[in-house]
C-alpha cells in the first residue's frame, strides 16, 4: 500500500513537470533529462531485455522515457519491440534525416532511438556538424524525463566512453561466478579511469529472496577494499521468471504481457526507486547535451 501511494505521488509529480513543459519558458527553467548508461561486464545477463523493461516500467508510473541503442555491433532494440527501424543515427550524422524521423515509437508511449555506429562516430564529426547534431540531441531533453543508453556487452573503449559520459550507470549482472568477475573488471576500468564515483547495481536472474542482496554485498566488500573510490548503490535484483523467456520469443516485452509476473513487479520496484531518487551526480553540464559533450572528449 505504501509504495502504491509513493508511486501515485511520483505519477502526479511526473504529470505535473510536463503540462509545465508546456507553458513559455519552459526550455529556460534548467530542467535536464537524466542519462544513464546501462552496461554489463558480459554478455548474456539479460540486460537488454532488462533495458526495455525497465523503460516501460518508468513510463507506467508516469515518466517519458527514452531509449538510445548504442550496442554498435549487435542493436535488437528493435526486435524486443517487433520492429524494424529504416533509420538510424547514422543518417542523422550523415544529414539524411533528422532526429525526429528516425526516433521509433513503442509501447507506452516509450521512444526508441536506434544507434547503430552513427553514435560514436561524434567524435570524429567536424564542428559544423556537431553542432548542428547536439541542436537536435536538445530535443531530447523535451522528449523524456529519463535517457536510458543501451550498451554493448563488455569494456571495450566505447562501452567505458559512454558510462564516463553519462549522469548515471546501472551495472547488470547476475549470480553467475563468470558475470561477477567480469563486473568487478568493469567498475576497476570506470573508478582507474575517474568516470564515476558512484555506480548503481541490478543482480538479473536470481533464484531466491535474499541471493540478489547476498551478491551486491560480496560485489560491495570487494570494491569497498580494493575500489575505496567507487561507492556503490544497490537498485534490487529480479528473479529468474520463465515468462522473460516467452516474451522475448514473442517479440513483446514481459512488462507489456505479464503486468503482474515477477519479472514485471521487480522491474517496477526498481524504476520507482530511480524515480524517486532524484539527482544522482552532478556533472556541470548535465542531460543529453552534457552526455554528447563528454562522449566526444572521452
Amino acid at each position: 500500500m505504501i509504495m502504491t501511494d509513493q508511486a501515485e505521488k511520483l505519477r502526479a509529480t511526473f504529470q505535473a513537470r510536463e503540462r509545465e513543459n508546456s507553458l513559455p519558458g519552459f526550455r529556460d527553467s534548467g530542467r535536464h533529462a537524466r542519462v544513464f548508461t546501462v552496461a554489463s561486464g558480459k554478455g548474456g545477463v539479460g540486460k537488454t531485455s532488462l533495458v526495455v523493461n525497465l523503460g516501460l516500467a518508468l513510463t507506467r508510473i508516469g515518466c517519458r522515457v527514452v531509449i538510445i541503442d548504442a550496442d554498435l555491433g549487435l542493436a535488437n532494440i528493435d526486435v524486443m519491440i517487433n520492429t524494424v527501424p529504416k533509420y538510424n543515427l547514422a543518417d542523422v550524422v550523415n544529414g539524411s534525416k533528422n532526429l525526429q524521423e528516425i526516433i521509433i515509437k513503442g509501447p507506452l508511449d516509450l521512444k526508441i532511438v536506434p544507434g547503430g555506429s552513427g553514435l560514436f562516430d561524434l567524435a570524429n564529426l567536424d564542428r559544423v556538424k556537431r553542432t548542428t547534431l547536439l541542436e537536435q540531441f536538445g530535443e531530447l531533453e523535451e522528449e523524456g524525463d529519463f535517457i536510458l543508453i543501451d550498451t554493448s556487452a563488455g569494456i571495450s573503449r566505447n562501452v567505458v566512453s559512454f558510462v564516463g559520459a553519462a549522469d548515471d550507470f546501472i551495472l547488470v549482472t547476475t549470480p553467475e561466478p563468470t558475470a561477477l568477475t567480469d563486473a568487478y573488471s568493469m567498475l576497476k576500468v570506470i573508478s582507474e579511469r575517474g568516470y564515476k564515483k558512484k555506480s548503481h547495481v541490478v543482480v538479473n536472474l536470481t533464484r531466491g529472496v535474499s541471493q540478489g542482496q547476498k551478491i551486491y554485498n560480496g560485489l560491495h566488500r570487494v570494491v569497498e577494499n580494493y575500489l575505496p573510490a567507487m561507492e556503490l548503490n544497490y537498485l534490487g535484483d529480479v528473479r529468474y521468471d520463465p515468462v522473460v523467456s516467452s516474451a522475448v520469443h514473442n517479440f513483446c516485452p514481459f512488462v507489456i504481457s505479464h503486468p503482474n509476473s515477477a519479472a514485471s513487479t521487480a522491474l517496477s520496484r526498481i524504476a520507482w526507486r530511480i524515480a524517486a531518487n532524484g539527482e544522482a551526480e552532478m556533472p556541470s553540464t548535465r542531460g543529453i547535451a552534457g552526455f554528447i559533450d563528454r562522449l566526444r572528449k572521452q
